[in-house]
C-alpha cells in the first residue's frame, strides 16, 4: 500500500488513530523505511502521551528517515466511546484546551535550545528538553482539525495546516474565512487541507453507477452488523464537524454537481465520507475548485483503498498537478 502511494505521486499519507487500532508511530516508521520519498502525517490524540515524549518520538523518526518526511495531525477527538476506551473522560471543550497546551509544549520541546519550564492546566514540566531535534528547517508541521468554536480558537492560533472534511464549496469557503478571521488576531495564517473520496470511471454515467454500488455495499455492511446484534456506529459524539456533514447529507445526496454525500447519510458518520464522482477530468476539476478557494492540500482516499490509490496515481494526480500549475494565481503547496 505504501509503495503504491510512493510510486503514484502522492506527497504524504495519513496514518489514522483510533483507541482500538494499531500504533500509528510504528506504522509510520515502517512506511518511511519501505519508501523512497513518501512523507507521513501521523494522527496523534493528546492525553495519553506526554507532549515532550511525542516531540522526541517525532524528531527521532525524522532524523532516522532523512528529514522533512514527518508531520503530526493533532486530533482532539469527538467520539465519547472512543475517548473512554483509552481512559479519557474530559468533556469536548476541555479536550481542546488540552490540545492547545499539547501543541504549545510539543513545539517548544522541538525548538528550545535550553531546558524550559511549563505550568498549565493539564501539563507541568521542569527542565523539559529534547537533545534530538528535527533534521531540517521544515521541522515537524502540525496539522489540526475541528469545526467547533473551541476547535477554531486553538487551530487558528497554533496549527500550520487546518484540515477539514469535504463539504460543499460555499460552506467550505465560509469556514476558511472563519478560521482566517480568528487567526488574524495573533497574526497567523494557517493553510488548509480538504479530505475527499474520488470515485472514478471512464464515463460520468459509469462513475455514478459505481457510486451506487458503493452505497449498496455500505447498506449491506450496516445490515450485517445489525443482524449480528451490533451497531454500525456506537457512542455519543460531540463532533461539530460530523453534525455539519450530516446536515449536508440530509439535505440532498449531491452538491456542487458531483459532491456525493450519500455514504455519510447512510452511516450517520462524519469523517472522510464525502465523495467526488465523475471521470478523472471531471473530478480533477472539482478538486481544483477547492484549491481555488484556498485549499493548498487535498487528502484523497478511495472506498477500495489499494486499487483506488493506484488509479489516482495513474489518472487523477497528474491532472490535478497540471491544473494547479496552470491556475493564474497558483497557491504554493508543500
Amino acid at each position: 500500500m505504501a509503495r503504491a502511494h510512493d510510486t503514484g505521486g502522492f506527497d504524504r499519507v495519513l496514518v489514522g488513530y483510533s483507541a482500538s487500532g494499531p500504533d500509528g508511530w510504528s506504522i509510520a516508521q515502517r512506511i518511511l523505511d519501505r519508501t523512497e520519498r513518501l512523507k507521513v502525517l501521523i494522527a496523534h490524540r493528546p492525553g495519553f502521551v506526554q507532549p515532550t515524549l511525542a516531540a522526541r518520538k517525532a524528531a527521532t523518526i525524522d532524523q532516522l528517515t532523512g528529514g522533512g518526511r514527518v508531520a503530526i495531525h493533532v486530533i482532539t477527538g469527538g467520539n465519547e466511546a472512543d475517548q473512554n476506551r483509552d481512559g479519557d473522560f474530559l468533556d469536548h471543550d476541555t479536550r481542546y484546551r488540552r490540545s492547545a497546551e499539547f501543541i504549545s509544549v510539543f513545539r517548544q520541546t522541538l525548538a528550545s535550545v535550553e531546558p524550559f519550564d511549563f505550568d498549565g492546566e493539564f501539563y507541568r514540566f521542569r527542565g523539559a528538553f529534547s537533545a534530538v531535534k528535527p533534521l531540517t528547517d521544515t521541522g515537524i508541521p502540525v496539522y489540526f482539525g475541528g469545526s467547533s468554536p473551541a476547535a477554531i480558537e486553538v487551530g487558528a492560533r497554533l496549527a500550520d495546516v487546518y484540515a477539514v472534511w469535504g463539504e460543499p464549496l460555499a460552506a467550505t469557503r465560509d469556514f476558511f474565512a472563519q478560521v482566517l478571521g480568528a487567526a488574524a488576531g495573533p497574526g497567523r495564517r494557517p493553510s488548509f487541507s480538504v479530505s475527499l473520496r474520488p470515485i472514478l470511471a471512464d464515463t460520468e454515467e459509469a462513475a455514478w453507477a459505481r457510486a451506487e454500488e458503493i452505497a449498496a455495499r455500505t447498506e449491506q455492511r450496516i445490515a450485517g452488523v445489525a443482524a449480528a446484534g451490533g451497531v454500525f456506529r456506537e457512542g455519543l459524539t460531540t463532533s461539530v464537524g460530523r453534525q455539519r456533514l450530516l446536515e449536508h447529507a440530509d439535505s440532498k445526496d449531491v452538491h456542487d454537481e458531483r459532491l456525493w454525500t450519500k455514504v455519510a447519510g447512510l452511516t450517520r458518520s462524519g469523517g472522510n465520507t464525502t465523495a467526488l464522482v465523475g471521470t478523472p477530468e471531471q473530478v480533477a476539476e472539482a478538486l481544483l475548485r477547492y484549491y481555488d478557494i484556498g485549499a493548498s492540500r487535498l487528502l484523497i482516499r478511495g472506498f477500495d483503498p489499494y486499487e483506488d490509490a493506484v488509479e489516482y496515481g495513474e489518472k487523477l494526480i497528474p491532472l490535478v498537478r497540471e491544473g494547479a500549475a496552470n491556475r493564474p494565481d497558483a497557491l504554493v503547496a508543500s
